[in-house]
């Protein structure tokens, strides 16, 4: 049985690969900012739309060094619907997290994030979901009343621009994840962007183990991007806007199969967003649809398609907490049991998406 899993990385051709990694046993410079590294940064920021940005071994070592770099502490106002890196980043930085609910798009709810902050809270961590976007413009603006950072974990939200601006060029600080399941990836990897050009040297520092020259002036970590990383990345840039059109056309094939079906919420457009179709996530009501989230699973599983419950259990389950704060966050908690991620990616063939929805909506197959 053909299996179709809920994601699937997009690659170069091996020559182009090679070829773009020929250079390293000439260097033999293979880590620490080389020249491949340095090429792929100047790429990706004029690729983002951003004034600076810093390349990281991932994601998750980026937030972290993002919020440490900041001197985030205390509390910082953040959402459960997202992936534990989130969550883990502000944790292990000493800081606490304070759950707030989010709308139906997804993102943290902006006008409930004013009755969380306290004299302890110094940051806002908003995170980009399935693509869609944060009200940015009014947290920024509650942000700027209350003296609070602003930071986004733009994970999902690679090449998406708001009005024509690039999403990381928002707030004091944005994370990309280049993680191989990603729009745009480097095998493992992300990044940093800001407005701040200062904040290079401290973001250097602390994914370069807090060395400054020959100084040690803080406890650092190691999160550098390597060479052959980058080389990944400079190839699947060149074919960005091919992935993206290909992306384009699977989000159009589910939504022209599965918009108008009682039961079935999917992805609320965002006016003035240009989406980069990163996920396909479905909100199933089982009372209207007559089948719940478990139930289409089951269907799709007997034929082979692995979709996703993402995000499933929320993070503010996580049982290091010691206690459960999903109650806190009601609208969190109801769509983390009812979202469905249907397979989503480049290479999706348009009648294997057909064939998904002929089991979700319970057709005969041709």
């Amino acid at each position: 049985m053909k299996k179709i899993l809920v994601t699937k990385s997009s690659m170069p051709s091996y020559e182009e690969y090679c070829e773009e990694i020929k250079s390293i046993w000439e260097t033999t410079h293979l880590t620490n900012m080389g020249p491949i590294h340095n090429r792929l940064k100047e790429q990706l920021k004029s690729y983002l739309k951003v004034d600076n940005i810093e390349l990281f071994v991932n994601g998750h070592l980026a937030l972290y060094c993002a919020l440490k770099a900041l001197n985030v502490t205390g509390e910082v106002i953040t959402t459960p619907f997202t992936f534990a890196s989130t969550t883990n980043a502000i944790v292990q930085t000493g800081c606490t997290p304070v759950f707030c609910d989010v709308k139906s798009d997804y993102t943290i709810d902006e006008e409930k994030i004013e009755s969380l902050i306290t004299d302890k809270t110094s940051a806002i961590l908003g995170v980009h979901v399935y693509g869609n976007v944060c009200a940015v413009d009014k947290i920024q603006q509650i942000a700027t009343k209350h003296g609070l950072k602003v930071i986004y974990d733009s994970a999902h939200a690679f090449g998406a621009e708001l009005n024509g601006k690039g999403i990381g060029d928002y707030g004091d600080v944005s994370m990309f994840s280049f993680h191989a399941t990603k729009v745009f990836h480097t095998i493992e990897g992300g990044c940093l962007t800001f407005k701040d050009s200062a904040l290079a040297e401290k973001f250097n520092k602390e994914r370069n183990f807090g060395i400054c020259g020959e100084e040690l002036e803080l406890f650092g970590t190691n999160a550098k991007m390597n060479e052959f990383q980058s080389a990944m990345g400079i190839c699947n840039l060149r074919h960005i806007d091919t992935e993206l059109s290909k992306r384009k056309r699977v989000f159009e094939r589910y939504v022209k199969r599965l918009s108008n079906v009682k039961g079935l919420t999917l992805l609320p457009e965002q006016a003035g967003l240009k989406r980069n179709w990163a996920y396909f996530p479905v909100l199933i009501e089982k009372d209207q649809f007559g089948l719940s989230r478990e139930d289409v699973i089951e269907l799709l599983g007997k034929e082979g398609i692995f979709a996703r419950k993402y995000f499933y259990p929320l993070v503010s389950e996580n049982k290091a907490f010691g206690k459960d704060l999903t109650d806190l966050t009601p609208i969190a908690k109801e769509y983390s049991r009812k979202v469905l991620c249907l397979p989503m990616y480049a290479d999706l063939a348009l009648a294997d998406v057909d064939k998904i929805c002929d089991i979700i909506l319970q057709k005969e197959q041709k």
